[in-house]
């Protein structure tokens, strides 16, 4: 299909960012590229493939992790890539600590004078210690309500006033101060990293506690008690640390609700006087009249896991880079549903972006050869904490400072067709500009993420690289639909997450629409081919906090 050109209106504005610093004047002459017939039936059967029983729901470190990773290498040998992992293979080593829970934890906690044992997995959930301990028992720590959690010396933000959490169990609050009207030190319903639960395990261990427990609640969290439930209760992943206790404790997990406010009833305090306490600056740590207990056995080792990378070298310069990114691993094999089913497919959430992904390797490859090189890059441990992105980020394939963008798909294709597009998360950059652009050229407009308070930003495989300065986005294909627009298409976007999202229901059936999928996969071929044969230099707009990252690497390309 050959791009319409540039409305007037379009034109001025995209002058507008130029000027602004968003977008360089030589970007908007490159020419418009014709995209490729992609082969919808073709993404159905690698989705079929990859989500079926037969792949076991793709948990790094099992037997699946190995079938599915030469099942990807397979398919870009096939179509024409090189492979560009380490020593001339197509997989990147990723060593990860693996953990889990041998047998099942007894745990309990003394409320008010009573004891109430806990089920794993019913009123909490906890993960296997990720400090290399063989073991968690402790009994009768004292349990302390720090709010949301948050030390931020930047915000003159301080949730723990001075008070010494050694040998306790913090208690906090998911998302940020501002998700339900704080003082707006936290730029208000967009979420920031204080809001992600990583950041709250990451604190408790840099304050000294012996363990931290978060506290669930649906809209703050942005999904339900049964995906922290298949979450937190599997096999868990981290990098190898030097240290692994200074960025976990021992026993880190999840609270219902519920459980919460008796908690803090127990010690004279209404749940919701709490949290409203805790949104604003002069909170101070309540200690609770409630104490806990656990004990249970952890296996910990270091396994090795894969990244797959294949590559199509560029025709002129090929030690540049755009990369094109999707996570394989699901969460494998896990506790039975409803229905007794035990495997986590994972059809959406990703077979669809690594379907995608070899899709797009096929075209290119088939294409013209593209001035830049592209590398397609399927990492490991995305549901373990984007580990796999993280690893890569540290020990790139391909220089940072030379990678000119990264397009990450995670679950990339709509319901059903779509007027609009969007990305994870708020961020102004030039990718985003270029993908505004090329999205109008297709008839569909940007909308910004309709949950920026849910830390999607933070959340998906582009991150680690953001971090670092790399120009990176997540694609989203958008919620208005053609059919029933956006009120329709949050309707079954809420369906999705409610009855399928990290649950063995996510597999693949016949009754999938597809009506969006090759507009989706053209609008990503043209926005990874703008970069590709252009010679600009993407960065980020010029108050983001990852801009200043970009620009040092600026002396590294010269």
């Amino acid at each position: 299909m050959t791009m319409s050109p540039l409305s007037r209106a379009s034109r001025a504005a995209w002058r507008t960012l130029a000027c602004a610093g968003l977008l360089s004047a030589s970007a908007l002459a490159v020419a418009a590229t014709t995209a490729p017939q992609f082969d919808v039936a073709r993404i159905v059967n690698d989705i079929k493939i990859l989500a079926s029983d037969e792949f076991e729901g793709r948990g790094p470190a099992t037997r699946a992790e190995t079938k599915t990773i030469d099942y990807i290498a397979k398919q870009m040998a096939a179509a024409g890539l090189k492979p560009a992992g380490d020593k001339g293979t197509w997989f990147q080593d990723v060593p990860l600590r693996m953990s889990n829970i041998t047998g099942t934890p007894s745990l309990s906690m003394t409320v008010g004078g009573a004891a109430q044992p806990l089920t794993q997995g019913t009123e909490i959930a906890v993960r296997a210690a990720e400090t290399g301990q063989s073991a968690v028992k402790f009994a009768n720590l004292p349990l302390v309500f720090v709010g949301y959690g948050v030390k931020a010396p930047e915000r003159g933000w301080d949730d723990f006033k001075g008070v010494d959490l050694k040998g306790k169990i913090m208690v906090v609050l998911v998302n940020d101060p501002d998700f339900e009207g704080g003082e707006g030190d936290f730029g208000g319903k967009l979420m920031t990293y204080y809001g992600r639960w990583t950041y709250k395990y990451e604190e408790a261990a840099r304050q000294g506690a012996a363990g931290v427990l978060v506290v669930h609640e649906s809209e703050p969290a942005s999904y339900g008690w049964a995906t922290v439930k298949n979450s937190n209760t599997n096999t868990m992943f981290d990098i190898v640390r030097a240290d692994p206790k200074s960025a976990h404790t021992q026993m880190e997990g999840w609270i219902q609700k519920d459980l919460a406010a008796k908690l803090l009833a127990a010690s004279g305090v209404d749940f919701e006087a709490a949290k409203a306490a805790a949104r604003k600056k002069d909170f101070k740590p309540i200690p609770l009249k409630a104490t806990m207990s656990a004990d249970y056995a952890v296996k910990s080792e270091i396994i090795t896991s894969h990244n797959v990378a294949g590559i199509l070298p560029g025709s002129k310069y090929p030690d540049e880079t755009v990369i094109y990114s999707a996570h394989w691993d699901h969460l494998g094999i896990g506790a039975p549903d409803a229905k007794g089913d035990t495997i986590y497919n994972g059809a959406r959430d990703n077979a669809s972006g690594t379907a995608a992904l070899l899709e797009l390797a096929r075209a290119y490859a088939k294409g013209p050869k593209p001035e830049r090189s592209v590398l397609f890059l399927a990492v490991t441990a995305e549901e373990k904490g984007l580990l796999g992105s993280e690893y890569y980020a540290d020990n790139p394939l391909r220089p940072l400072a030379t990678t000119a963008g990264v397009i990450n798909m995670d679950g990339p294709f709509a319901a059903e067709k779509t007027v609009n597009f969007s990305i994870s998360g708020a961020a102004k950059l030039d990718l985003l500009t270029l993908l505004t652009q090329e999205g109008e050229k297709l008839g569909r407009h940007y909308t910004p993420d309709a949950r920026p308070e849910a830390g999607s930003f933070y959340r998906s495989d582009h991150f680690p690289m953001a971090k670092r300065g790399v120009p990176a986005i997540s694609f989203n294909p958008g919620r208005e639909l053609v059919n029933g627009g956006a009120a329709r298409g949050k309707e079954l976007g809420d369906i999705y997450t409610r009855d399928r999202y990290h649950q063995p229901a996510d597999q693949y059936d016949d009754s999938w629409n597809t009506s969006s999928w090759e507009g989706d996969m053209t609008l990503l071929y043209n926005v990874g081919r703008r970069v590709a044969d252009g010679h600009d230099w993407p960065n980020w707009s010029s108050d983001s906090e990852f801009r200043a990252a970009r620009d040092a690497s600026q002396a590294q390309r010269k």
